[in-house]
């Protein structure tokens, strides 16, 4: 008889295991039997709650998204004007939460899974479009029309940052990253006002 209460639990401990071993392989080449025994669990009951491999990494991005976009909420219900709340989305890009190693991992295997699989490419689109949003209505009243281009550009560093951090040895820094990102906007907004 199963025990009532533990699918979420089963569930929240398979999708973080999913994402601790994409980024400890840094591939989706990874097995359900991999993924369950660092849960804890059979394989057999890892696929019972998802079905399979894929449902376990589209789960994993949503879980994913769902703290970033959690805690770029909350960094922006503190930030007044549009400087600050820009700040404040640089900052939770890169905030312990959502650059950790095993996540980094994540997201650049959620890019190669997107160009194969239309629902990793939907919340994938989901994603930018949020991102894309978040930063214009900062920077369109600092630079007006400049503002299309200037988020894009924004969004594309974000995304090479987390291909460079993958990229190099030690634990990712994102101080350093968030500075990378602020002296650019600087330079950019400056360019603007002039």
């Amino acid at each position: 008889m199963p025990k009532l209460g533990m699918e979420p639990i089963r569930k929240a401990a398979l999708v973080k295991a999913t994402i601790v071993e994409i980024g400890r392989t840094g591939s989706l080449d990874v097995t359900v039997s991999q993924i369950a025994k660092r849960a804890g669990m059979s394989s057999a009951l890892a696929h019972h709650y998802f079905g399979g491999k894929e449902a376990m990494f589209l789960a994993a991005m949503r879980h994913v998204l769902s703290l970033y976009g959690a805690e770029v909420r909350g960094a922006l219900l503190s930030a007044e004007g549009p400087e600050a709340r820009l700040v404040a989305i640089l900052r939770a890009s890169f905030s312990p939460t959502n650059f950790r190693r095993e996540v980094v991992g994540a997201w650049l295997n959620f890019y190669v899974l997107a160009q194969t699989v239309p629902e990793a490419r939907r919340l994938l689109a989901i994603y930018q479009r949020r991102l894309r949003s978040n930063l214009l209505i900062c920077l369109r009243p600092l630079v007006g029309r400049e503002a299309d281009a200037l988020a894009d550009g924004l969004g594309a560093m974000i995304d090479g940052v987390y291909l460079r951090e993958v990229l190099k040895a030690g634990p990712p820094d994102g101080a350093a990253a968030v500075s990378m990102l602020l002296a650019y906007l600087d330079a950019e907004l400056k360019g603007n006002r002039q």
